[in-house]
């Protein structure tokens, strides 16, 4: 996963996930414009264990986080945007500042499929674990990235044990995936969510969070 080589950036004329506009409006009298991009809406899914009471998430390389860690050490990378060609990377940095700890997701791009339809192939993929949509549990939906994509996520819960694991997970490499598949113990999640040394989303905090104030309660006690 940290084997990153050749590293070059470039800009981009065009895009299967992405495509930026500009709004041009009128706001109590002022003339204003908003860039934006518009993007697929996602699902994600708080997988937890209960044969090991534990978290299951990914972890993988985000190239837009690795890139937000080299603009901040080597600032002049983004210095000439404008022109066809930007400074090569020499000398870059370790793959492992862009490897962060998230929800199992994916983009919700199969008109055909219903969100926990989406859902369910996701936990399978990437985690390996075949849930059906009565395993499901929504949580809620929100906004994310609103001042760029303003997209919609919806979060799902889904309950599995060791009998429901039929793969080691890890994604579709054919797609370019790379994931590995990361427990988290119920007992230090909360730690976990709050520790800055290891990169999340707000998906994990929130998620782990809800879990807490929700199901840890109707637990069995030991």
């Amino acid at each position: 996963m940290e084997a990153i080589e050749e590293l070059a950036v470039q800009p981009c004329t065009s895009s299967r996930y992405l495509r930026p506009f500009r709004l041009s409006y009128r706001q109590n009298g002022t003339k204003k414009f908003w860039d934006f991009m518009r993007t697929h809406d996602s699902v994600s899914i708080l997988i937890f264990n209960t044969s090991r009471q534990c978290f299951v998430v990914v972890k993988q390389f985000r190239p837009a986080v690795y890139m937000c860690e080299v603009e901040r050490h080597h600032p002049q990378v983004f210095q000439n945007q404008d022109k066809d060609s930007f400074p090569s990377l020499e000398n870059p940095l370790p793959a492992v500042v862009g490897v962060t700890y998230e929800l199992c997701a994916g983009i919700v791009d199969k008109p055909g499929l219903s969100l926990e339809e989406i859902a369910c192939e996701e936990v399978l993929e990437e985690c390996g674990y075949r849930v059906s949509i009565a395993d499901l549990r929504r949580i809620t939906s929100y906004r994310s990235g609103v001042g760029v994509t303003g997209s919609r996520q919806t979060l799902f819960y889904a309950e599995v044990n060791d009998q429901m694991r039929t793969s080691g997970g890890g994604g579709q490499p054919e797609e370019g995936e790379l994931i590995e598949v990361v427990e988290i113990p119920l007992a230090e999640s909360m730690k976990f969510a709050y520790d800055e040394t290891f990169p999340k989303t707000m998906g994990v905090i929130f998620s782990f969070m809800w879990f807490h104030n929700n199901i840890a309660p109707k637990l069995p006690k030991k």
